[in-house]
């Protein structure tokens, strides 16, 4: 099991103890076919709801969320589940996002659904005989045109690719010269912070698949990597993704130091190490300190708004120039073509910018 999940592993049954034993029976049914990431995700948005209806009164007395009987859920009302909606998007400490809302929503309905279509009692009548959630329309939040009209003009298009890969590499310490404290950790970790955003700019990883990353994944000949694919749920396959001949002089020079500069002990097979204020040996990187660390890198090349999952759409955009949908769609390891088609929008954008730029400087 690769690093995230086990970790997501540990934190789902550390809480499913805490749950009513009908959502405890969910959980374990869908196990066998999703990650302990996406029902971890499902447990905390019950864990959000339950808590809202012991704070208003619905819980029929029950003063802990696993207590909360499953005649409480039948016998709830549209009115409830309107209240509900409301809280997450108008409460001051937790306010959702219409997306968020919406996956929160459909959480609730795969629950509902389960206990009251295929669940069964002894008597095999369903567990839930009274569904409040088949009633609740879930809107489809964004289409791949409205998530290409978000991205425009925040990720970084051709020359800029190599341009930021290069800043890393000195532009960022030139800029923080004057300070030794920013400049220490920079010499230090410029060649592996470099190798990673290369790495994705030159293969479209998510930031989950760099984490899991294990030395023996990597063909240098080939120019592939080994990664779990995020949705695939078969610990024993790892899907072989290409990266493009840029992205081989970084990875040689980051491994070429990876077990002195990090002191890597032998049984430590991450790919990518950092070692922690009073440690003396390299451990993985987290998933946290890479989206940390291309952010810092990102502000002072003057891109706040970057982040790892938009270097990730910035490979997709530039390949998808160069490629089919179905490629790009392979490459990225897109469940659903439709998600790979926002590529298709933000490139009709650039060929439009692009022409414009050539009719500029050429007609005179």
């Amino acid at each position: 099991m690769n690093v995230i999940k086990a970790k997501d592993r540990l934190e789902l049954d550390k809480r499913i103890p805490s749950m009513p034993w009908y959502v405890e029976k969910f959980i374990n049914y869908k196990l066998p076919d999703l990650s302990p990431s996406s029902l971890l995700e499902y447990v905390r948005d019950y864990e959000a709801f339950l808590s809202w209806l012991l704070a208003e009164g619905l819980a029929e007395g029950a003063t802990r969320i696993q207590d909360i009987p499953i005649t409480v859920l039948e016998r709830l009302h549209m009115d409830s589940i309107d209240h509900f909606k409301m809280f997450l998007a108008t409460h001051k400490t937790r306010a959702n996002t219409r997306t968020t809302i919406s996956r929160k929503l459909s959480s609730l309905r795969s629950l509902f659904h389960y206990l009251s279509q295929i669940a069964e009692d002894e008597q095999f009548y369903p567990l839930l005989k009274r569904n409040v959630m088949a009633k609740v329309e879930i809107k489809r939040t964004h289409k791949p045109k409205d998530t290409a009209a978000k991205l425009e003009g925040k990720l970084l298009q051709e020359a800029e690719i190599h341009e930021f890969v290069e800043y890393v590499k000195v532009g960022y310490g030139q800029d923080v010269s004057n300070n030794k404290q920013a400049t220490y950790a920079y010499e230090i970790n410029k060649i592996r912070d470099s190798c990673i955003i290369s790495l994705i700019l030159n293969s479209g990883l998510r930031v989950s698949e760099v984490v899991n990353l294990n030395i023996e994944d990597i063909d240098m000949k080939k120019k592939l990597l080994y990664v779990f694919r995020k949705g695939k749920n078969d610990e024993t396959f790892k899907t072989p993704v290409y990266f493009r001949q840029d992205a081989v002089d970084d990875l040689q020079a980051y491994l070429e130091l990876r077990s002195t500069t990090y002191k890597a002990p032998k049984r430590e097979k991450a790919l990518f190490l950092a070692v922690a204020n009073g440690k003396k040996e390299g451990e993985r990187m987290t998933k946290r300190a890479i989206q940390e660390m291309v952010i810092k890198y990102a502000k002072r090349f003057g891109k706040p708004y970057l982040s790892v999952h938009k270097l990730r759409h910035s490979f997709a955009t530039d390949y998808y120039l160069r490629n089919d949908l179905y490629r790009t769609q392979e490459q990225l390891g897109h469940a659903s073509p439709e998600t790979t088609q926002i590529y298709a929008h933000l490139t009709d954008r650039t060929m439009s910018e692009a022409i414009d730029k050539q009719k500029d400087g050429t007609e005179g």
